[in-house]
């Protein structure tokens, strides 16, 4: 009786081309890249030298600036971990492979930072320089910032007393594709008057209508401290929520200790701020001026601004109409303040415009 045997069909277990081969191996084959990353093992931490190997005949280092850049980082290292290094030299005059730790020890940093931006961890900081808007800040070797709004008020007149000195912050945002770190040094030591201020927003509703007085005046709006009984909180009034009428100075409506009735038109929890409204308190002049303003009606307003292209003529706050400089001829004298009658010739409501044209006695040949 004949035995039968099963043949199996060798070529089926047996890697057909080198890319399979080295595949199932795990071999890899060398031919390094300048700017090529590679995984290796760290073997050695010297004093001003890190040793590690990626598999190839001899191992790669990390030396010099290289090393000097990332020392924070190799520092948490210990021998056996695997890094992530980036091929400087795939081999240099003395044979050696020289690699560079510093996209590692990026990472490392920004997931530190991320982490503490999650938790809400106080970091401890020493400020190298100050700016007009805050405090520079380094750590782990990255940049950080400290806008001044983010200092307790006992630091914000005296920002340059900070240099070089350690002291505690916040993490507030993270945004490493744009390499943008702020920190807030307020977060830590006004912490339990933040966590107030936070409970008091969540009574506070977009639509209120608070008191409150003028703690500050900036070209871009009025800061105030508003809020139901003696409970206050900060908010901005932005330039363009002081007046219906055009504000070019908010120094010229408001002062430093003023008495303001403000409207909540936003809350931000995050900053733990309002922002406020004085204008939207009052009736809007546009309202009536479908009733007030129709076409064809002549007035009298005075110049409120020149423009190149014109001059703005004020009828009444927060209602000007555009006189072009194609409606003015040469010899008129127009000047701001001046009293001018005109006519109106079309009405905007949506956009708030109105097109005048002059009201004169004698009309200059061509004139429309």
């Amino acid at each position: 009786m004949k035995s039968s045997r099963i043949r199996t069909n060798s070529t089926q277990s047996k890697p057909q081309t080198m890319e399979a081969l080295l595949k199932k191996t795990g071999y890899r084959l060398f031919g390094l890249k300048w700017g090529e990353f590679i995984e290796g093992r760290v073997t050695d931490i010297k004093k001003k030298m890190v040793l590690i190997d990626i598999g190839a005949k001899t191992g790669g280092i990390v030396v010099g600036k290289d090393y000097e850049e990332v020392v924070s980082y190799i520092a948490k290292l210990k021998i056996g971990d695997i890094v992530l290094c980036y091929v400087k030299e795939p081999e240099n005059e003395h044979g050696q492979i020289i690699l560079s730790l510093r996209k590692a020890a990026n990472d490392w940093r920004w997931k530190f930072f991320e982490e503490k931006l999650s938790t809400g961890e106080a970091i401890e900081v020493r400020a190298y320089e100050v700016n007009k808007g805050g405090v520079i800040v380094q750590m782990r070797g990255v940049q950080a910032f400290i806008p001044a709004s983010q200092f307790a008020k006992k630091y914000q007149d005296s920002l340059d007393g900070l240099i070089n000195k350690l002291f505690k912050v916040k993490v507030i945002e993270v945004d490493r594709s744009n390499n943008r770190l702020i920190f807030s040094e307020k977060a830590v030591s006004e912490a339990k008057l933040i966590a107030k201020k936070r409970k008091l927003l969540e009574k506070i509703k977009i639509g209120d209508v608070l008191k409150g007085e003028v703690t500050g005046i900036t070209p871009f709006g009025v800061f105030v401290e508003a809020g139901p009984l003696d409970q206050k909180v900060e908010g901005l009034v932005h330039i363009s929520e002081i007046s219906w009428e055009k504000v070019e100075n908010p120094k010229d409506f408001f002062k430093t200790g003023d008495k303001v009735e403000v409207k909540v038109i936003g809350v931000d929890k995050e900053t733990g701020r309002l922002n406020l409204s004085v204008k939207q308190n009052k009736p809007d002049p546009w309202e009536k001026a479908e009733k007030k303003y129709k076409v064809g009606k002549k007035l009298k307003g005075k110049v409120a601004s020149l423009a190149p292209f014109g001059a703005f003529i004020n009828f009444e706050p927060g209602v000007d109409g555009l006189l072009h400089i194609s409606k003015i001829p040469v010899d008129f004298s127009i000047d701001i303040g001046k009293s001018v009658e005109v006519e109106i010739e079309t009405v905007d409501l949506e956009n708030r415009r109105m097109s005048l044209s002059l009201v004169l006695k004698k009309k200059p040949v061509g004139y429309k």
